[in-house]
């Protein structure tokens, strides 16, 4: 079978298709979203873009009594703006010729996107269906935390982002940054001045403090890392300049974390190393720490009502559910530590309707039946929800 019979065959195919010739690196999306609004103006859906360029959709309910959901994607695609062509290998997978093809996320996104069409176009009770399709998700999610949360009614949110079919990831860490610099009272000659004790090279006193900080996995359970502390880099002078005694020294460590308590207690556990060791080398140094939230936790919540609904769905739908949780971030950590229009903390999760391999890379591709499936599974997921 090749490409252009599998559109034919199936809508989903050749809506993915279609999403995915369009490039849309990020803060470039505004072709997918234009072509997104002409999509829902032709098939009967209210769709509106924001001041940043966001895209939302409502479904109005059919049934006052149950409550919306919302579906979240991102348009933006690791890559540049160059042509993208589709194409069907032997195997059934659907890659782009020379580039990568953008299934993270317009995989989400067609998924999304059609099922909206779907319960637009039908007679099925429901309490609403809302999509918001973001903008910058990969380089700075800029457009998830320009979206106006207020405008949404639902709590619970499907982020459709996982790359593999059947996943639910029910929580995900956060990413703080670390630095610490040491800065030497005296720097100095490395040979005039080498034997005064009033001096000491900063990069050395770094690599001692290093020694001492927490490296790995932090805390974990359930056989999964919920906190962990990575080194990043260390600046200390010049490797090919020795003549120095280095008066700075920095390093840089990434926290990430889905828990809010480990993770302070593993700041915690750094600041009280580092006041030791600033308080042992006073004579000598200044030593520092500060931390920077670039992202916060996406903890899990003790509301069981999407992991119960999402496995028996699953099953329903011939999928192999997967209910787990990421040691990374996505865009469901800012729903997570937002409210809706009723003031209702919303209950997000990140789940997989697609299998995506080879994700940001030229050999990125996506098995064609997979995305099938996911839809199927959307669907019983959306009935579960309003049964």
């Amino acid at each position: 079978m090749t490409l252009e019979q599998l559109k034919k065959e199936h809508e989903l195919i050749d809506l993915f298709c279609n999403l995915a010739e369009i490039p849309s690196p990020s803060l470039h999306e505004e072709k997918v979203a234009e072509w997104i609004k002409d999509y829902c103006k032709n098939n009967n859906m209210e769709c509106k873009l924001d001041d940043y360029g966001n895209v939302k959709i409502d479904i109005p309910a059919t049934d006052s009594t149950k409550e919306p959901l919302l579906l979240s994607a991102h348009m933006d695609v690791i890559g540049d703006d160059s042509p993208v062509k589709t194409y069907l290998d032997e195997s059934g997978n659907i890659h782009a010729e020379g580039r990568t093809l953008g299934a993270d996320d317009k995989a989400g996104v067609a998924n999304a996107l059609l099922f909206a069409k779907e319960i637009a176009n039908s007679d099925t009770k429901h309490g609403g269906l809302e999509c918001v399709f973001t903008r910058d998700e990969e380089s700075g999610m800029s457009g998830i935390r320009h979206v106006n949360f207020k405008d949404i009614k639902s709590k619970y949110i499907l982020v459709c982002d996982s790359d593999t079919l059947g996943q639910l990831e029910t929580a995900g860490a956060s990413y703080t940054l670390a630095e610490i610099e040491v800065k030497s009272h005296k720097g100095g000659h490395s040979g005039i001045d080498i034997g005064d004790k009033t001096r000491a090279n900063a990069a050395k006193l770094i690599a001692d403090l290093i020694s001492q900080l927490p490296q790995g996995s932090f805390f974990e359970e359930n056989g999964k890392v919920v906190t962990s502390c990575n080194l990043g880099g260390i600046k200390a002078g010049n490797i090919k300049v020795t003549n120095i005694i280095n008066p700075e020294a920095a390093v840089s460590y990434s926290i990430r974390s889905s828990s809010r308590k480990k993770e302070e207690e593993l700041k915690a556990q750094m600041v009280s190393i580092v006041e030791n060791f600033a308080q042992t080398h006073k004579d000598l140094a200044k030593v520092s720490i500060k931390f920077e939230e670039h992202l916060p936790p996406f903890e899990k919540v003790e509301d069981e009502f999407i992991p119960i609904l999402f496995e028996t769905a699953a099953k329903k739908a011939g999928v192999v559910p997967d209910i787990t949780t990421f040691h990374a971030g996505a865009e469901t950590h800012i729903y997570a530590n937002e409210t809706n229009s009723k003031g209702e903390k919303f209950v997000p999760y990140l789940v997989g309707l697609a299998t995506v391999c080879n994700m940001h890379t030229a050999d990125e591709y996506l098995d064609y039946k997979s995305i099938l499936k996911g839809h199927e599974l959307l669907k019983e997921i959306f009935k579960a929800f309003n049964s």
